[in-house]
């Protein structure tokens, strides 16, 4: 018999079917998404890493397999053919240490948070980060993230468009990211 706590720290398994419509990159593509969610990870994250995810899809793309605590990985990857690390995509809030780590093993280190930007600048003010200037720190809007946290299922299909860095989400015949809702992703400088 399992005991009830080991049964409690297993990840839950959530598929997404998305339509990519990327206007900004000229990506159109339909992607089957397989995502784990640790029991520690919020609905808010786990949306904020498939929009990630959907937003820097390219060949060789991938989840990490350490989950979302190991120090070495990033949250997502993009590697080339030969396996070598080309992108280092994190996700929320990683501390200045994590990305200085994350920048001198990947040419490209690009963040997504649904978490207040300003906080997270804050915390990086002062700190050694290698190559900080070229670090892309994107924050998502955060109604926007709750408001597909909130209809968040297990299995589920939508579009995702994007254009001039603002996200459209359909849903059914519900849409998220009108002008009520938010749905921009803002760049902020990390120096």
């Amino acid at each position: 018999m399992i005991p009830s706590e080991v049964l409690a720290l297993t990840a839950t398994i959530y598929k997404f079917d998305v339509d990519l419509a990327d206007a900004d990159r000229q990506v159109y593509e339909s992607l089957a998404i397989q995502a784990a969610r640790h029991p520690s990870e919020s609905e808010a994250r786990l949306v904020t890493r498939v929009l990630a995810y959907a937003l820097e899809y390219a060949d060789g793309i991938a989840f990490s397999r350490g989950g979302i605590s190991d120090p070495d990985e990033p949250a997502i990857a993009v590697r080339d053919l030969t396996g070598a690390l080309r992108v280092w995509i994190d996700i929320g809030t990683p501390d200045a240490g994590r990305l200085h780590r994350a920048a001198k093993a990947a040419p490209r280190v690009v963040v997504y948070t649904h978490k207040d930007p300003g906080q997270l600048l804050a915390q990086y003010a002062g700190e050694r980060i290698h190559r900080a200037e070229a670090i892309e720190l994107h924050a998502i809007d955060r109604g926007f993230i709750a408001a597909v946290a909130a209809r968040l299922e297990r299995r589920m299909g939508f579009a995702l468009s994007v254009a001039e860095r603002e996200l459209f989400l359909t849903l059914g015949t519900e849409t998220l990211g009108t002008e009520t809702l938010g749905g921009a992703i803002v760049r902020h400088p990390v120096r």
